[in-house]
């Protein structure tokens, strides 16, 4: 025996039918004009059918909104881990991510079994400074499980008033039981580009995120560089770990800071393409004549949290053999997401192309292969107990070795001297990032190959072994 619907339920089916009837002929044009796709009548029959049950016999009532809004985010969901719908302040939100400046605790996430995986940190923000990593698991926030909460609200349970605390329990690749971390929520205002000098003439130039002004940032900070160092760059390194990504436009400008047009030979120019179903989602991005470097060696840095835009730049720069990529593997996220704005200051953002690198290479779910690829190790500083060279012995610690024939007190003079300026010359680079380091390293040594050569002063001479 059937129940009774009530009138509301009723009136509500009613409605559901009415759109159903109204958006029908768009459905049966689109067929014709197609002749591929056919309307989903039993699909959307079913759907009503369930809103219909869910009107009548939940536990307590349900507002329409959520019940639509609902199903709007279980549709996106289910696309893909970058698609989905943004209610008002989500929509206001990303706006206001693209410039610079919006609230929360600085962390790229996506969802991942049910929990949440952080992309990265961003420079300069509580998650950061806390010392959230990329590539941790959050589980729990403060008392509350992640598992079972969809990402909108473990989105809503890390947002907070400015000041206030939250403690995120983390699982890390290496550490033996899980970690909890105490975050301080926080304005966050983000520079996306500093640079600084490393060395003579070697330049460092940190690009934390693409926003809408990133590109021009960057092209300024070359300039002042310059300007501050006599016109005279030996060298550059990029530093895009951690990146998370961000406008298109901006790392396509980045990209073409560095390739001059009139040298690029092979695909054309082209800094990256996308393919999709739409002829509006085919986007191909050339570059423009000039070098911002003139040719001055290039070293980027990537890691497992360089993801989007960051792999666009680096694959762009490798495809040209322009840069040398140092670092790991970085994130492969190579999708487009278009969004689409709805009624009511809503939004659709949704995944609508996939990247490719000039030489045809899909980012998507492979990532960025570094040309030489450097792991980030923690080095002993040289007051920090290392017993590795416990046991080695030198031609000093030998019983009845000869001497040099030189003034013993002048030998300690000069070997004391020497390990002082070994101890102020060691670059603090090599304790504090190793990957940076190493890149340096790199650097100078491109510098060394492209630079004129240099009559050998050394003596020919050589000991035999």
């Amino acid at each position: 025996m059937q129940p009774k619907k009530n009138e509301a339920t009723t009136s509500f089916t009613k409605v559901c039918l009415v759109c159903l009837l109204m958006i029908l002929p768009n459905f049966i044009w689109a067929e014709e004009e197609t002749k591929e796709e056919k309307l989903p009548i039993a699909d959307l029959q079913r759907f009503t059918k369930v809103i219909e049950y869910i009107k009548e016999y939940y536990v307590k009532p349900v507002d329409d909104n959520v019940l639509f809004e609902n199903a709007m985010r279980g549709m996106l969901a289910g696309l893909d881990p970058h698609s989905s719908y943004l209610d008002t302040e989500e929509f206001a939100e990303l706006k206001a991510s693209t410039t610079g400046k919006f609230g929360g605790l600085g962390v790229e996430v996506i969802p991942e079994d049910g929990f949440i995986r952080v992309i990265s940190p961003i420079d300069d923000t509580p998650a950061q400074r806390a010392g959230i990593h990329a590539g941790d698991l959050i589980i729990r926030l403060n008392d509350t499980p992640v598992k079972g909460l969809s990402m909108r609200e473990a989105i809503e349970l890390m947002r907070g008033e400015k000041g206030t605390k939250i403690i995120l329990t983390i699982i890390r690749q290496g550490e033996n039981k899980p970690l909890q971390i105490t975050v301080i929520r926080d304005t966050i205002n983000v520079q996306s580009v500093r640079s600084k000098i490393l060395d003579d003439h070697f330049i460092y130039l940190r690009v934390s995120q693409f926003q809408s002004n990133s590109g021009d940032d960057l092209t300024r900070a070359i300039h002042t560089l310059k300007k501050n160092n006599a016109g005279k760059i030996k060298g550059l390194i990029l530093d895009l770990r951690n990146n998370p990504g961000g406008v298109l436009d901006s790392a396509v400008q980045i990209a073409d800071a560095f390739l001059d047009r009139d040298k690029l030979k092979p695909y054309d120019g082209v800094i990256v393409y996308t393919k999709g179903r739409l002829p509006g989602s085919q986007i191909k991005e050339k570059a423009h004549p000039g070098d911002l470097l003139n040719g001055a060696p290039l070293v980027v840095l990537i890691n497992g949290g360089s993801a989007s835009a960051s792999e666009i730049v680096a694959g762009a720069l490798q495809d040209y053999r322009r840069a040398v990529i140092v670092g790991t593997l970085s994130f492969g996220k190579g999708t487009v997401q278009t969004v689409l704005p709805l009624k009511d200051d809503r939004g659709l953002k949704l995944t609508t192309a996939l990247y490719y690198t000039p030489a045809g290479r899909s980012i998507q779910a492979t990532g960025i292969k570094p040309d030489i690829e450097v792991q980030n190790l923690k080095i002993p500083t040289p007051n920090e107990k290392d017993d590795s060279n416990a046991f080695l012995i030198r031609e000093e610690d030998l019983q009845g070795r000869l001497d040099n024939g030189n003034n013993k007190a002048a030998d300690k003079t000069s070997a004391s001297q020497a390990s002082t300026t070994a101890s102020d010359t060691t670059p603090p680079l090599l304790y504090t990032d190793y990957q940076l380091n190493e890149a340096l390293n790199v650097l100078k040594g491109l510098t060394l190959l492209t630079s004129p050569s240099i009559p050998s002063t050394r003596n020919e001479k050589t000991a035999a072994g």
